[in-house]
């Protein structure tokens, strides 16, 4: 299965496993037939002219990664739709209402969710977002004028609404900047490389991978304070404040996850492990009293690979769910 395809399918089927009702049911469907994922490739490829915006219309269910202006509107009663938003990892989402025509009084909503919510799981997780849960959502219908523009506080985001009038709607236009120490990440791809630096911040960051993976580390410096090394902790990660772990599962939330490994001594080298489960996240955790960082690469893991074991695997825990 094309990799784009693939994870486009699995966030499709989590979000229908959280819905019920033919209507639902037919808006994932059509969802699927259409692949979002691949029409955002094609998007990616159009030139644009100097000062030109991309526009085009929304689906219920649909993914986005390129900047534009988008409308949604609606032909038939849509009940349970959503957007999912996403832009490299050291990118942020800005999302701006340009128009909003919903009867909020009817039952109508048009809400921001700062990150993505599947299936009742949310990436980052309650414990790794600045923000508490209740302020991650943005509600047009409750904010009105107040907050016309919603950043995102990582590389993903999304809109969640239901329009019952047939020709009510909305338009949003989507704008990415820079961040210049990415935290929380869902990667695009299948593959790739990556460098996370904490530089003395005391938070938790989560590099998610929504496939099974092969992924090497091949630099992790953690304690490092004013060019030396702090002495290392004479056995296991109990009681140090700064170490990286290996997370895997079938959801979103990484503090739902299985925990596979545990890396608390800094080191040059490698050290690649293979993880067969649906979602594989490597995750920061930084006391905020040195600057902490991680190099690691990554790529899909395919069904030889699980075949050839190697003495720092952890495949044994998700390889049936392949």
């Amino acid at each position: 299965m094309p990799s784009a395809l693939q994870l486009q399918c699995h966030l499709v089927l989590i979000f229908l496993a959280a819905s019920k009702g033919e209507t639902r049911y037919l808006e994932v469907r059509d969802a699927g037939e259409d692949d979002p994922f691949l029409l955002l490739s094609e998007d990616l490829k159009r030139e644009l002219s100097a000062g030109q915006i991309y526009r085009r219309s929304l689906r219920c269910i649909d993914m986005l990664s390129i900047e534009g202006q988008f409308t949604f509107t609606a032909e038939q009663p849509q009940l349970h739709c959503a957007t999912f938003f996403i832009g490299e990892p050291e990118e942020l989402i800005t999302i701006r209402y340009d128009f909003v025509n919903i009867d909020c009084q009817g039952g109508d909503f048009l809400k921001v969710f700062d990150g993505w919510i599947l299936k009742g799981e949310k990436f980052p997780s309650s414990l790794d977002h600045p923000l508490t849960t209740p302020q991650r959502y943005v509600d047009f219908c409750e904010s009105g004028n107040i907050q016309r523009s919603i950043r995102s506080s990582q590389n993903v985001a999304m809109i969640f609404f239901r329009i019952q009038q047939p020709g009510n709607g909305f338009t949003v236009t989507v704008k990415k900047s820079s961040n210049l120490f990415p935290c929380n990440v869902i990667s695009q791809t299948p593959s790739g490389r990556f460098t996370m630096v904490i530089p003395h911040q005391h938070r938790n960051c989560s590099f998610s991978i929504i496939y099974p993976v092969v992924i090497k580390i091949s630099d992790l410096i953690l304690g490092h304070l004013n060019g030396l090394f702090l002495k290392k902790p004479s056995a296991g990660c109990a009681g140090v404040g700064d170490f990286v772990e290996l997370l895997g599962g079938a959801g979103l939330d990484p503090s739902k996850m299985f925990p596979l490994a545990d890396l608390c001594h800094s080191f040059h080298g490698s050290a690649q492990m293979k993880i067969g489960c649906d979602n594989t996240v490597l995750r920061m955790v930084s006391s905020g009293k040195h600057i902490n960082r991680v190099t690691f690469e990554y790529h899909q893991l395919d069904l030889q690979e699980t075949e050839t074991r190697k003495e720092n695997s952890i495949e044994e825990f998700c390889l049936p769910s392949i």
